[in-house]
């Protein structure tokens, strides 16, 4: 039986600022072709040359442009969790509702504040071998949901929790696919929807 691909990572983690400065600056170069010239474009050379670092350098930390590609990912993910949590830290001092549209407006924010990035790493996520990094984001999303249920005296239910994460990210992820740059709109539309469901439930 064959064994399962390796998973993209960095060769080493960086522990000082200076090499933190790299990896940052080496990500977000590689964010920057994604958005202007697509996947295509990506490349050791044209990254390093953006990043204003050496190829070597480059090298140091990412063995290839797959390795890349995934900590760009986990980058990003980790900024929509910090948001999510972040909402959720707010309820006890916010109505349901509020809280509610809160962990949205993140979730929208991921997609929408750099769209073209957005799609971009959709497309390559589904390429990487991430799934069970992919299983945790949504399960700690699904938790931080329950959590805010829990805050505001609302039944833990998570089928409720699954489905919300669920409605917000399709009707997200088919909205980033459609090039949709309206921020407000898009929110409007996802509440009415969540609401919708949670009333009816």
């Amino acid at each position: 039986m064959a064994s399962p691909p390796a998973k993209p990572d960095l060769r080493k983690r960086p522990r000082q600022s200076r090499s933190q400065a790299t990896v940052d600056a080496v990500l977000e170069a590689t964010a920057r072709i994604l958005e202007r010239d697509g996947i295509g474009a990506v490349n050791t050379n044209a990254v390093a040359k953006l990043a204003g670092v050496s190829v070597g350098s480059l090298y140091q930390y990412f063995p290839d442009k797959e390795a890349i590609f995934a900590e760009l990912i986990r980058r990003e993910r980790g900024r929509l969790r910090r948001d999510v949590a972040s909402a959720v830290g707010k309820a006890e001092a916010q109505s349901f509702e509020m809280t509610i549209a809160g962990l949205l407006e993140a979730a929208i924010a991921h997609q929408l504040d750099r769209p073209a990035l957005a799609r971009a790493l959709e497309y390559v996520e589904a390429l990487l071998p991430l799934d069970d990094e992919t299983q945790s984001l949504n399960e700690a999303i699904v938790a931080d949901v329950r959590h805010a249920m829990r805050i505001h005296g609302r039944p833990d239910d998570p089928v409720t929790a699954q489905d919300v994460v669920a409605m917000t990210k399709g009707m997200v992820d088919a909205a980033g696919l459609a090039g949709e740059t309206d921020k407000r709109n898009l929110i409007s539309r996802v509440e009415k929807a969540v609401f919708g469901y949670l009333k009816a439930g």
